[in-house]
């Protein structure tokens, strides 16, 4: 093989994706907490204990991001996650501060990260006060209204090229720059440095920016909005449904799309259909699905009415509304994993839900051979079937178990919410665990023997 080209193909299949999130100062993530991720990373815990909190921080910057008109500095009331006030989300607990800084920090590939510190202003809401830039060798902060000089000084490369403009050694009265200056500007969630001419006497900036020059953000923007979240509520079974653009994002939930991509690889004979029907028959709802286009605005979805191929089967089609509530359900998990691209960050939430034991047991398999993929699957869960057939597959050899990463909420007494994450080893153990599913499995069948025991005596 050429060593450029497999340089080449090397560096091509290393997609960049999150690989951390730190919140603090968020409902009951007081005190700060880092949520490695890895290609399949489980969230697991009590109704009520933080799990969902963990994720929501993000989700609130892909609203802010994708929404059509500039919504401030966030979005609190979205398609993703939604408030009226930012006091429905800052901490309340005794003992924390009023004013409490809302703090998330995103990391990428493990070694750059960028933290966004936002806080509730006197009548004016929530603004983000800082934006920190870390490489490892460098950090770069950055504030709103941040004086030229400060900049100057935080930021090396607006230096660079002034200088490479203006020429080495001429006179500062001549450069073209000396009616301009670098300000901070904000882009939605985010800031960057930009070259604005002044107003005469001024030293702020009084029009748009000659030169946008440092947007750290602009990796974080890309990964946050690629985010596919499918919610744990996703909508009742429908006749038809609403014809949507595919491409790589997928802004709001992802739900909205589901047909339009079942559609799309119909219409293009891409062998994720044929995935996508092998997958549902091996959760045993059904063995097909297809679409058909109604008219320019609406889809309609429909699958086999028997779970598994038989003759004549491919005409015994009917509408998703006629079947199990579950296999609504579950498409749009399935086609999530079947779409996300390696890097590719999917937030499921509760994808278990509504499905037979049975059938979360076989999900772990679809979770696992997604994560193999490259994709970078978050998982909340309630399901102890879901967890242990992961661990049984670690334990199979089918995925590494550097793969996975465990995460267990609890909420103290105080209400403050705790994150104890686990390593699995090759046998899929975690060690050490705060609560297991299996001591509530345990309990109730403990006491359900004794009861019956008691009663035939």
């Amino acid at each position: 093989m050429d060593t450029a080209s497999g340089s080449r193909r090397k560096s091509q299949s290393r997609e960049r994706g999150i690989t951390g999130i730190s919140i603090s100062g968020y409902k009951s993530l007081v005190e700060g907490r880092s949520i490695e991720i890895r290609p399949l990373t489980i969230l697991a815990g009590a109704n009520s204990s933080g799990k969902s909190s963990a994720m929501q921080p993000l989700l609130l910057l892909k609203q802010t991001l994708e929404v059509s008109y500039d919504p401030g500095y966030l979005l609190l009331d979205g398609p993703n996650v939604r408030f009226t006030s930012a006091d429905q989300f800052l901490p309340k607990l005794p003992g924390s501060p009023s004013l409490t800084p809302f703090v998330i920090a995103v990391q990428i590939d493990g070694i750059e990260t960028l933290t966004l510190t936002f806080r509730k202003q006197a009548k004016k809401g929530i603004e983000l006060i800082e934006m920190k830039h870390d490489m490892g060798k460098r950090v770069t902060t950055l504030r709103p209204e941040m004086p030229h000089a400060e900049i100057i000084a935080a930021v090396p490369d607006a230096v660079n090229f002034q200088q490479s403009i203006e020429g080495v050694g001429q006179a500062a009265e001549n450069s073209i720059f000396k009616d301009f200056r670098w300000s901070v500007d904000r882009n939605r969630c985010f800031l960057s440095v930009g070259l604005h001419p002044s107003a005469k006497g001024d030293s702020g900036p009084s029009s748009g920016a000659l030169v946008n020059l440092v947007n750290p953000a602009g990796p974080f923007e890309s990964n946050i909005r690629k985010l596919i979240h499918v919610p744990g509520l996703r909508g009742n079974p429908e006749r038809t449904y609403r014809a949507t653009a595919v491409g790589a994002d997928f802004p709001g939930t992802f739900e909205n799309y589901v047909a339009s991509v079942i559609s799309h690889w119909q219409t293009t004979k891409d062998d994720r259909l044929g995935q996508l029907g092998s997958t549902l028959e091996a959760l045993g709802l059904t063995w097909k699905v297809e679409t058909r286009q109604v008219d320019d605005t609406q889809v309609e979805l429909r699958v086999g009415r028997l779970k598994h191929s038989a003759r004549g089967g491919a005409r015994d089609m009917v509408s998703i509304a006629d079947v199990g509530f579950g296999l609504s359900q579950t498409l749009p998990v399935l086609v999530a994993l079947l779409t996300a691209l390696p890097g590719q960050m999917v937030y499921l939430e509760q994808p278990e839900i509504h499905l037979h034991p049975r059938a979360q047991s076989a999900l772990a398999r679809v979770l696992v051979d997604a994560a193999k993929r490259g994709v970078r699957i978050v998982a909340e869960t309630h399901s102890s079937l879901l967890v242990m057939s992961v661990q049984s597959l670690i334990a199979e050899g089918y995925i590494a178990p550097d793969r996975v990463k465990l995460h267990w909420f609890r909420r103290r007494d105080d209400g403050i919410t705790e994150v104890a994450s686990a390593d699995l080893d090759k046998a899929g153990a975690y060690g050490d665990w705060p609560e297991d599913f299996a001591d509530v499995t345990l309990e109730v069948e403990s006491r359900y023997l004794d009861a019956a025991e008691r009663s035939l005596g």
